[in-house]
């Protein structure tokens, strides 16, 4: 797993199990990988899993049941709170960084129009 630099590791591996769960790889009473699995798999310290993985118990997104696991917990309506919540995270994102290139509102949205519209492999590069 590639980790970047300039986000924690441990915020990265929360990211990364909120995207699965918003796109359904991942639901309610889904079992994850145990702490010591997940570091194993992606080669960083336990500590640091430990901590992604009690602040998504603290988000309720998941549940550790002793001695079976940590289970995917979290409810339709907090999952959609989510969703919005990382749609607009990286909407305003996109937007700053367009904003930092020295576009306007109005070419933002004429570039956005244009791209819509565009087979969807350029839309991958």
């Amino acid at each position: 797993m590639d980790f970047d630099s300039a986000q924690p590791i441990y915020r990265q591996i929360i990211d990364e199990f909120k995207k699965k769960m918003i796109r359904g790889e991942l639901s309610a009473g889904d079992r994850i990988p145990s702490q010591r699995e997940y570091a194993e798999y992606a080669r960083i310290n336990p500590n640091t899993v430990q901590r992604a993985y009690r602040e998504m118990e603290a988000l309720k997104m998941v549940e550790t049941l002793r001695g079976q696991g940590t289970y995917v917990s979290i409810s339709p309506e907090d999952l959609e709170q989510m969703r919005e919540e990382m749609a607009r995270s990286s909407i305003d994102n996109f937007l700053g960084d367009m904003r930092a290139l020295g576009y306007d509102g109005e070419e933002i949205m004429k570039m956005l129009r244009e791209r819509q519209f565009e087979p969807k492999e350029d839309k991958d590069r």
